[in-house]
């Protein structure tokens, strides 16, 4: 066994947060944040009011470190097993809570995610407390009823009829940060691209999900907030960048389908319609295709279409581009 000591930080409110590989998870408590107002990572984590308590994380050295490079037959089978059952959960969590040493091994799978340069820009702020989650439970109701309103007739009923998060319901909620000034002004890699730390942080958001999936944890992405009024919740400093708010616990079962598509919001797009070959629309190798149902938002000119009320569209998924509306997954 590989044994490593990660941090268990208990705030002065009481509030519980985990640090795993020195990603700090700030005290959220109203005298934290207004000491770290404007401090970078490093600076609010000396500052934090925190005891610390160390605990000892164990991880399996075959997990870590497999020798040959190869997989078995039945471990590359798990693999696309739990790719194809991974779900947006948003109902049927249960009170079961969720061991550190479990959660351990899941945000250390997340922080195992590819990034440019090896910034590793991404921190996970794990929240447990009630109170916490009923302050971001009132920014999603705000913003959801300001979603709604993009639309109208039978879709707006099928909108608000829909579950989009499990805020309360879930035992830990984690938010995911990218902190974009990490690894200094010239990070390898991204000279070009600069948005490139926030795609490496979804891959690690994506880790998070399907480690949490093997290990039998649902995982909801909510993503109707408002960014800017949850890092105030969160204590969150203004360099840094919220990515995801997710809500994480054993469920009494997994849909067999993704909610959206059990619901009629959409239908999953055949992969086919998704691969070109060689060159945009060469759908089927030699041939071109003219026109895609699967980018009704999208003209030919590559200009941005409209919808039904009328509103600008994000192009090609034909929805809105408003902040905050949740795409389906």
């Amino acid at each position: 066994m590989l044994v490593r000591k990660d941090r268990h930080y208990r705030t002065a409110n009481g509030l519980d947060r985990l640090a795993i590989s020195g990603l700090f998870m700030f005290d959220l408590s109203e005298e934290g944040r207004s000491r770290r107002s404007g401090a970078s990572f490093d600076q609010a984590s000396r500052s934090s009011p925190c005891r610390v308590q160390e605990t000892i994380m164990t991880v399996p050295l075959d997990v870590r470190s497999a020798g040959n490079g190869r997989f078995s037959d039945d471990e590359r089978a798990a693999v696309y097993r739990v790719i194809f059952e991974r779900r947006d959960v948003r109902r049927n969590f249960l009170r079961k809570p969720i061991a550190d040493e479990v959660l351990a091994r899941v945000l250390t799978a997340a922080h195992h995610a590819g990034s440019v340069g090896f910034m590793q820009p991404w921190d996970f702020v794990v929240i447990r407390q009630r109170a916490t989650k009923q302050a971001v439970k009132r920014l999603f109701q705000k913003t959801n009823a300001q979603a709604a309103m993009h639309y109208d007739g039978t879709r707006a009923a099928l909108y608000r009829s829909l579950k989009l998060e499990g805020i309360e319901e879930a035992p830990v909620n984690i938010g995911v940060t990218c902190s974009r000034q990490r690894g200094g002004p010239h990070v390898l890699g991204r000279s070009t691209v600069r948005d490139t730390d926030l795609y490496s942080t979804c891959c690690a958001i994506q880790n998070l999900w399907l480690a949490a999936r093997a290990e039998g944890i649902g995982v909801g992405w909510v993503s109707i907030l408002d960014h800017g009024a949850l890092k105030k919740v969160l204590g969150i400093p203004r360099p840094v960048k919220v990515l995801a708010y997710l809500c994480l616990g054993y469920v009494s079962d997994f849909a067999t389908q993704p909610d959206l598509e059990m619901a009629g919001w959409r239908a999953r797009i055949p992969v086919e319609e998704l691969i070109h070959y060689e060159s945009w629309g060469m759908k089927i190798q030699g041939k071109r295709r003219n026109g895609d149902a699967h980018h009704e938002g999208l003209h030919e000119n590559g200009r941005r279409g409209t919808n039904k009320v009328g509103r600008r569209t994000a192009g090609v998924e034909g929805q809105s581009s408003s902040r905050g509306l949740r795409h389906p997954r």
